[in-house]
């Protein structure tokens, strides 16, 4: 079983994503990790020098590809904030994999965000109109849903485990 995590950017699903799979004994995949390697550069760099829709491209593909490989496996695979725009990537997620929707308030999401803007090409003045618009396709394809306000990336492992799995 392939257990995704969704959610915007700062929702904690990479650092989730290590301790769930520590706890699980299974292997712990990165999506935005996969595409650095493929694309032999850092993201900011994908987003500058070839374009938000050639980053989307390679994204899906990669997304394609990882569930493929370990559609079968239990494994756990942190999602970029916008790797389920595409509605071919949101339904294969939602049908391939156990899809966790990380859910953080604006709030929440503004503080963990505070300083990493170069790291993170979205990270801007548009995050409420961003989240506003990705929050029904989270909601959509995720089979659960954890508020993660307030709890430690440890507590929110330990609450897939016992909603999710």
């Amino acid at each position: 079983m392939l257990i995704t995590l969704t959610g915007f950017m700062g929702s904690g699903k990479t650092t989730v994503g290590r301790i769930l799979a520590d706890a699980l004994g299974c292997p712990f995949l990165d999506l935005d990790e996969l595409i650095v390697k493929k694309a032999g550069k850092p993201i900011p760099d994908i987003f500058a020098q070839d374009g938000e829709p050639a980053f989307r491209q390679l994204e899906a593909r990669l997304l394609k590809q990882t569930v493929g490989k370990y559609g079968e496996t239990t494994a756990v695979l942190s999602l970029g904030g916008g790797a389920i725009l595409a509605p071919a990537s949101a339904t294969l997620v939602h049908e391939k994999t156990v899809c966790i929707y990380l859910r953080a308030t604006l709030d929440t999401l503004t503080d963990r965000l505070a300083g990493e803007s170069a790291g993170r090409p979205l990270a801007d003045s548009a995050l409420a109109e961003r989240l506003a618009a990705r929050e029904p396709l989270y909601e959509k394809t995720a089979h659960v849903t954890i508020d993660t306000d307030g709890l430690s990336p440890e507590e929110v492992s330990d609450e897939i485990i016992i909603s999710a799995l």
